[in-house]
Formats: structure tokens, sequence, C-alpha cells
């Protein structure tokens, strides 16, 4: 697979540790180039089961400066992480920015909160948490109970899991992009 230039987007706070660290560690194993990026440039504190504390996670640059191109955006979940994402003003211009040049996003769990925000679930399948399938159907996505699920309608692919148990199959689609 030819090497690639992600964007994982997270708030500071309330992040799925593993949704993070995950495809952080192997994205970057694979050889691609990752960049972490919050709102402020600090570090991620990630929760376990969206409720006790666990890893810090060292940002690389803030949402503002992330300026480049990148392939693909990947979008952690954790309830409070996407709940945060989903209003702020930078990680949402990144995400409408990437979609609008026709480029892949990534998102896990609750994640889809964030595509909701821009309109960017119409007409689009996908997956998610379970708990968030009323608001991303009321928003126009067609939600299915999946491990993975990848569409390429409205000229940008969106790759989705569920939940922490996925992340292989997650890993492995961002790779394939």
């Amino acid at each position: 697979m030819p090497k690639k230039n992600i964007l994982i987007l997270s708030t500071e706070y309330g992040t799925e540790r593993d949704e993070l660290v995950v495809p952080l560690e192997k994205l970057k194993e694979l050889g691609h180039d990752v960049t972490l990026a919050t709102p402020s440039g600090d570090p991620v504190q990630t929760l376990k089961h969206d409720k006790d504390p666990a890893d810090k996670v060292p940002a690389d640059t803030t949402v503002a400066e992330a300026t480049g191109t990148y392939d693909v955006i990947v979008l952690p979940g954790g309830a409070l992480n996407a709940d945060h994402g989903r209003t702020d003003e930078g990680i949402r211009r990144l995400v409408k920015a990437q979609a609008g040049a026709g480029r892949s996003i990534a998102a896990i769990c609750h994640a889809g909160w964030i595509l909701v925000e821009d309109g960017l679930t119409k007409g689009k399948d996908l997956t998610s948490y379970p708990s968030i399938r009323t608001d991303l159907e009321n928003a126009g996505a067609t939600w299915q109970d999946q491990a993975l699920v990848k569409d390429d309608a409205n000229g940008w692919t969106l790759v989705t899991s569920r939940n922490p148990g996925d992340l292989d199959v997650f890993v492995k689609a961002i790779d394939e992009l």
C-alpha cells in the first residue's frame, strides 16, 4: 500500500483510549505518516469505556495548524470527545473540507456525531455505536449493524465502525483506502 498522510482529530478529553491509540500506533507501524491534532495542542486524556481515565496521549499539533492535505482524516470515538468535537469549529472545518475535496474520512463509535453537524451523513451508508443510530438516521444516513461499512457516495469515501471490538477491520480499511 502507498504511504498515506493521515490526520487524527480529537478533543483533549473523553476520547475512547483504544479508538485513538490503536489506529495511531498501527497506522504508523504500517508506514503511514500520522499526525494527532487537538484544538489546543494539549495531550488527549483518554478514557476506558467512556468513564475510567486511561493514558494521556501527546498531540503533534493544534487543529488550526493542521493545514496540510491529508489522504484520510480519522475521527476516534468516545461520547464526550464526539460531543465536544461536533461543536469545535476547527474540527468541523477540517472534516467538511476533507469531504468537499473528495478525500476519505474514517469514523468510529460516537464520532458520527461530528459528521451530522455539517450534513455529511445525508445519503451515506454507515455504522456507529448503536446509541447514536437514531441521530444518524434522522440526519439522512442509512445505518447498518456491521463491524465495518464503507461508502463511496457523494464524491468522497466514508469508513465507519461501531466500537473498539471492530478496530482490526477499521484500521485495515484505512490502510487499504
